[in-house]
Order: structure tokens, then sequence, then C-alpha cells
């Protein structure tokens, strides 16, 4: 059995919280995806009325996460800093980075990885608003990539 890989209930209350904040806000419909520390789908949710590429660009943010092991808001300095690589990167995961806020990685106590989720539909601070609360809901640390 592997180690410190995010459980399928806190993937679930990460993704229920993170539908119910932006719900509670206002905000316009979100997609949430919960990748396991394997970059792995555990959880996907959808609220009503989301878009049609909603669920690819969630899992952007968060595999872009795991794939760099910092939080989204750090890639997203980094592409701004390093297009040329950005590019490579994406052309080298066939596509599946997402360089903004809204990716979060999901660390346990100890600050191990243990999963990233990506959320997606409103601004991308929103998104990110929304992944947190989703993270501390399950007693989990959220890593935007600020220190």
């Amino acid at each position: 059995m592997f180690k410190n890989s995010i459980s399928l209930a806190d993937a679930d209350t990460i993704a229920t919280t993170a539908l119910s904040e932006g719900s509670n806000k206002g905000f316009n419909p979100l997609t949430v995806v919960v990748l396991d520390n394997a970059g792995v789908i555990k959880v996907m949710k959808r609220a009503d009325g989301s878009s049609l590429t909603r669920p690819e660009i969630a899992v952007g943010k968060a595999y872009g996460c795991l794939t760099l092991g910092f939080g989204g808001r750090e890639m997203a300095r980094r592409a701004e800093k390093m297009p040329a690589f950005m590019n490579a990167l994406t052309g080298l995961v066939e596509g599946k980075v997402v360089p903004v806020q809204g990716g979060v990685l999901i660390k346990d106590a100890e600050g191990y990885i243990v999963g990233a989720v990506g959320v997606t539909g409103d601004l991308s601070a929103n998104d990110e608003l929304c992944a947190v609360a989703g993270i501390e809901a399950a007693g989990l640390v959220a890593d935007t990539g600020d220190a």
C-alpha cells in the first residue's frame, strides 16, 4: 500500500466544500478535481451550469502543481518569467498544465504532498479561495505557491 496519498473521504470533503463555498459566495458554477499524489483523479465534481471544458482545466491546474511541486500562484509567476520553459513542459505532459491560480497542492500535517486540487469556473483568485476552503475543511494544509 502506498503511503501519504489523499483518502477518498478527504478528497470528497475538499470537492464538496469547494463547490459549496463557491455557491455561497455567488461565484459562477465551479468544477473541482482532486488528484492523488500520483496525479490520478480521486474525485471530480461539476456544478450545474459549469461550462464545457472545465473538467480539463481543473485537471490542468492540479496536475501542474503536482508536476512542479508548488502551487498555482508560483506556477503563474514562472509562466510569466519563463514562457519557453512552461511551453516545453506543457508539451512534455501533453497539455496537462494550466499555470494559474486555482491549482493548490494538498499537504498532510507533516508537510508531505498527498495530492492537489484544481478549481475552475470563476476568476482564478476566487477558484483558489474555494480550493483552500475545501482543503482546510478536510483538516489538511493548502499550498497555493506563496510562502
